[in-house]
Formats: structure tokens, sequence, C-alpha cells
């Protein structure tokens, strides 16, 4: 017997181009081709089981659409089986449980995205083989959080079969699973959602909306317990830049680009790419699946009418329907400290041993408390300049940060990008043990610190041990006027790929790629965070630059001729 596989076959259409999408859903559809090929492996180990994946397709067929002048069944299109498929078809090797703990699906509006939950939360609840288990639907409103709760009562009130699997009680938004005991309940901010909900789903609606992580990091959180969980967070994109919407949003194209690692994590964006027309309507069906779908022509027509009216009036009318029906982020790139293509053909596999016996300039960023320190190596390797970084963060902080920054220090400890010192109590830095680590560095590989650029803040403490390398200790003062050279430069060396690193150090892309630009009133720019982003570190970044002013000071001093300087004063003097 043959089994079908309709999420594996979508993902080959979709990547070799007989279905024409946006690169971010592509990049989730190659991402599933990619993990096939290194499936059941030491460094990937989950494998897919196309039965499984298939199950959660037949049940959803089996639906019914109860919304609409007269029922009619749920018949899914190529990405809606490829989204549910993917999500339950991955499974761990150590546990045969599902692979895929969080999940992010952003799209334009009217695209089933709820739908999508209502489904998911029915099989879980009555087919998943948990008994008593809590299901969610939650959002900042009880209204928003009714959504897709809506949608699992709807599917169960119009079916016979579910309705004697399922009791529904809408006065107290709870859904009872008779076969499992299991309960699905809407929640919301409102109605004091708070910490300690051990789920086995979540459906989280319109994260844009939200405006921090607290909801998503109380549920997520209350999960560590349990083998299986899906958090699953659904959301059009919005107008706000500062938000944990944006966040999340940034750390999935990260994953999807392949700039950073989350196997936990299934992601899938749908939007028009950076250089499309957004006038173009072939273009729409890349933010727009469901309504662009073979027997949704009258569906389309209406989205055409909306495109020419946002067209005609511009302002609000045109970030609305850019955000909502494109599916796109409202932003100036202006801000941008590197393009993230042109970061990508920066990285290499030069490693420090490339470097042995080599001259090189030192970067030290003294982050207080418990937060990322790290150094930094500059080489001038001919015309290119080759960045090594490595970090530190105290083991009493480490698992507060994995949540708050939404980022894998624990798999970056394992793959020897950070190292974590001290015991389960130890929250600050012990910045004697990083100059320790320096030195050991420079002895191991012989190498000649030409400069060490070093922030002001927290020097003191540590000063005897840096002029103990013997070489020139130069504070790079943290302001605009000051770095502005050095991160310009930078700038232009990943813009002509003049940069290099080493493309498994995830930890420094992550850094370089959270960095944006802040100017002051003479047009001179400096790194910072993210507008908003509070938990973005960008540590590794100021390392790279303050290693770098440390070498542009260097070149500075060398070509200042001082008995030139002296012979022009006394000149002068003269008269």
């Amino acid at each position: 017997m043959i089994l079908t596989d309709r999420a594996t076959e979508y993902a080959e259409k979709v990547v070799s181009g007989e279905i024409k999408m946006g690169l971010l859903h592509t990049l989730a559809c190659k991402r599933h081709l990619e993990n096939l090929e290194n499936q059941n492996t030491k460094a990937f180990p989950y494998y897919w089981n196309a039965e499984k994946s298939q199950e959660i397709i037949e049940y959803a067929e089996t639906l019914t659409v109860a919304e609409g002048a007269e029922p009619k069944p749920v018949k899914l299109i190529g990405c809606q089986a490829f989204d549910l498929g993917c999500t339950f078809g991955w499974l761990k090797c150590s546990n045969n449980k599902r692979r895929f703990r969080r999940r992010y699906k952003s799209v334009a509006r009217q695209q089933g995205k709820t739908f999508e939950n209502g489904i998911m939360g029915t099989y879980i609840a009555g087919f998943g083989g948990y008994r008593y288990g809590k299901l969610f639907t939650v959002a900042t409103k009880k209204r928003q959080a009714r959504l897709a709760w809506e949608e699992m009562s709807k599917f169960i009130n119009i079916d016979p079969d579910l309705s004697e699997m399922f009791r529904v009680k809408d006065y107290k938004s709870l859904i009872e699973a008779l076969n499992t005991d299991c309960t699905i309940e809407a929640l919301s901010k409102e109605a004091g959602l708070d910490d300690g909900f051990r789920s086995i789903f979540c459906s989280i609606d319109e994260i844009h909306q939200h405006r921090d992580n607290k909801i998503y990091k109380a549920l997520y959180n209350g999960t560590r317990s349990l083998d299986e969980t899906l958090v699953s967070m659904i959301t059009t994109r919005g107008d706000n830049l500062n938000s944990f919407c944006k966040e999340m949003d940034d750390y999935a194209i990260n994953i999807l680009k392949g700039n950073t690692t989350a196997e936990d994590f299934f992601i899938d964006i749908y939007c028009l790419d950076e250089d499309d027309d957004i006038w173009d309507s072939d273009n729409w069906v890349k933010s727009n699946p469901y309504i662009c779908a073979k027997g949704n022509e009258e569906k389309f027509e209406t989205l055409k009418t909306d495109a020419k009216t946002a067209k005609d009036m511009g302002g609000s009318d045109l970030r609305d329907f850019m955000t909502k029906s494109l599916n796109l982020w409202v932003q100036n790139r202006d801000d941008v400290f590197v393009d993230s293509e042109k970061w990508q053909k920066c990285g290499g596999y030069k490693t420090l041993e490339d470097f042995r016996g080599r001259s090189c300039f030192v970067g030290l960023d003294l982050s207080s408390g418990g937060d990322l320190t790290t150094f930094a190596l500059e080489f001038n390797d001919g015309n290119k300049y080759y960045f090594y970084s490595h970090s530190f963060i105290p083991r009493g902080r480490l698992n507060e940060h994995i949540q708050s920054d939404l980022a894998p220090y624990d798999l970056w400890e394992r793959e020897g990008l950070i190292t974590v010192t001290g015991g389960e109590t130890e929250y600050k830095n012990d910045y004697g043990f990083i100059i320790a680590e320096l030195e050991r560095l420079k002895d191991e590989y012989d190498l000649n610190f030409m400069g060490i650029g070093v922030d002001p803040h927290n020097f003191d403490g540590v000063r005897p041990q840096l002029e103990a390398f013997g070489c020139p200790v130069i504070l790079i003062t943290q302001s605009c006027r000051f770095l502005n050279d050095a991160t310009v430069d930078i700038r232009l060396l990943c813009k002509s790929e003049n940069l290099e690193y080493n493309k498994s150090n995830e930890l420094l892309t992550w850094s370089f790629l959270n960095a944006s630009i802040v100017k002051n009133s003479f047009d001179e720019i400096k790194v910072d965070k993210k507008s908003g982003a509070r938990c973005k570190r960008i540590d590794p970044v100021d390392a790279c630059i303050d290693a770098h002013a440390c070498m542009i000071k260097n070149k500075e001093n060398e070509s200042f001729d001082v008995e030139s300087a002296l012979d022009q004063y006394l000149a002068v003097m003269r008269g």
C-alpha cells in the first residue's frame, strides 16, 4: 500500500517552483525537505511519520463547516495540509512524541488560521491519547479568546459523532471531551490569566495585539514537565514594531533562514517578498493562499476592490491593506545595522586555527550583572577582516535568559559558543575568569594582541589584568561620536562582503541581526538594540565594534608623526 504524504508532496511543488509562493513560506517547505534528508541521525534526532501527518489531515476533512448558508465538508488547500501535517508528522526518536512544542503561523486575515487551531484543539483533546489534559484558547480579550474556542464548538455541534464525544458548555466557555476527560477553555488576560497552567494545547490568537510576552511565557513555562504539548501562536502582522509580535516574527524568520536553531518550533509565514509590487494581484497568493485558491473567485474580487480603495485613499487605509491583506510590516529599513542576506554571505568556515601566530585586536564588552559578557578578536586578513567572538553568562541567569530572550542559550553552550559560569545560585559575571579565558586563548593560539578596546563601564575593576597583556588598552566611549567610524566601517565591510566570521557562530549572527542604528544630531551613528526590544542582546556586536574602534585608533596613532608635528609647532611659535 502506497501511503499518501500530502505535506511532503506540497513542499516539493513549492520548492521546485511549480507552486508560486513567497520566500518565507518556501523556506518553511525547504526546511521540511532538508529535515527529511537528515532524519534519524545523532545531529538530528527526529523522524518523519507520514501516517501521523496524514491522520490529522484526514481528521480535518471529516469535519463540517457549520458557518454559512448551508453546512459543507472541510476541504484543506495544499498549504493547510502542509502546516497541519508537518506539525503532527514529525516525532522525536527518543520517545516517539511530537517534535514540535511551539508553532507560529503568520498570514493575512481571513485565511483560516483560527480555523486550523480549532481543528488541532478538538483532535488533541479527543484523539491525542492524553487523559485529563487541559487545553486553552487565549488572547488579551475574552471575545478574541473565544474565536478559536467557538470554531471547536461549531465543529462539535454540527457533527453527530463529535457531539457524542464532547460536551459544550457555552456559558462557561468550556468544552469537555467525554472519552479522555480533557477540557478546552477560553481564557484571557483581562479575566485573570496567570502562571501555572499545564496545558497540552494552547491557541494564542492575534499576538500582534499583545503588549508583551507575558501570556506566551505564562503558558509555555507551564508545559516543561509534559512530554508532549503544543503552544500554537497565530497572527496577522500589525503596525507596532515595538512589540512582542515583531520580536517573535524576527526570531521565526531567523530560524527559517538558518541564522539560528530551534528544532521544537514549527514556523510558517505567508507574506509578499521585499521587492514585490504590492499592486500586482499575481503576488497576493503569497499572503492570501485561501482567498486566491480555486473556487474563491468572489473573495478574490473583493480583495481587488479593497486594494483599489487603499491605493486611492492612501494613509491609514493603505497601511491597513499592507498589514492585514498583504501581511507586511510597514517599517523603516534605514535603521537596520546589517542586511541579513549580506551577513549570511560573509559567513565561512575559518576558525582561530587559521590565524595561529597572528596579530589581532581585542574588543571587550563588560556587561553588568548577569547579562552577556563578550570578548571579540579581529584579524586583518588581506582585504578582509575576520571576527571571532565568545560570550559568558552566569549559570543562575541561563534559564531566565532562555525564556526572556527567546534564544537557545543552552544549545549555544553545548556548541561551545558561550561559557556558562558558576553554579545555579551564581547571578553575577566573574570578570577575572573571563579575562583568564582570554589569556588562555592568547597562549593556545600564540596570538599577538595589538590593542584592547574596552567599554569604560566596569573598567576599573579589571584594569590591572588588562594592562598585564602588555599592549595598549583603549577606552571606547559608547557614544555616536566616538563609535561612528568603526560602526560605519563594519557596516560597509559587511555590504562589500569583506567581513568574515564562522557561520557556525549562531550567537554572533543573532546579535548582529538584533542590532539597529541610532543617530545623534550630527548624523553620527552607533548600534543599539532594536527599538522596544528589551531582551535582544547585542553584546557580541558591541565587542566587535570595540575591537574595530581599537584598530582604527591604532592606525591613527601609527600615522601620527611626532617629529613632524613638533617641527610644525616650533615653526608656528617662531612666527
